[in-house]
């Protein structure tokens, strides 16, 4: 059996951040670049710099959506950001917390059979990090709802 895993002070946030260091970068590079060669290609007209620069705005708002995913725990509950919608949940709906093996995020079991994805934790890059985030959020919901793993 596993020692217990140390409560938080709530509020607390799980979010990947290293994946999110990564778009963050990745937008700004992507923007500045595009944009500046753009601006330096003496051949383009003014409306096509501004397709590029459109273009280059257009790309760097999905890496920082992509990287907007997040969990955060409060008192009253938990709220579980993804990449295009948000969900706030009531401690009691949380039935499990799951991050198995080769699943890309964690996942939500819920009180009326349902199961959401909470992409604010994730193993990609930093796999250490989602599993004691995992483990963390799973102590909080037992914490929580006076629930405790057989």
């Amino acid at each position: 059996m596993s020692d217990p895993v140390p409560l938080p002070e709530l509020p607390v946030t799980f979010r990947p951040t290293r994946t999110r260091a990564v778009l963050h970068t990745a937008a700004a590079a992507i923007f500045v670049t595009v944009s500046l060669v753009a601006l330096l290609l003496e051949r383009l007209s003014p409306a096509e710099k501004l397709s590029f620069v459109f273009t280059a705005a257009l790309l760097a708002w999905v890496l920082l959506r992509l990287a907007r995913p997040k969990v955060v725990a409060e008192e009253s509950g938990v709220t579980v950001v993804n990449f295009g919608s948000v969900r706030r949940l009531e401690w009691a709906q949380i039935v499990q917390v799951n991050l198995r093996v080769g699943d890309p995020w964690a996942f939500l079991d819920l009180s009326d059979g349902t199961s959401l994805a909470a992409i604010g934790i994730q193993p990609g890059i930093a796999k250490d990090q989602a599993i004691a985030q995992a483990r963390t959020l799973r102590a909080l919901v037992e914490a929580r709802t006076g629930q405790s793993r057989g």
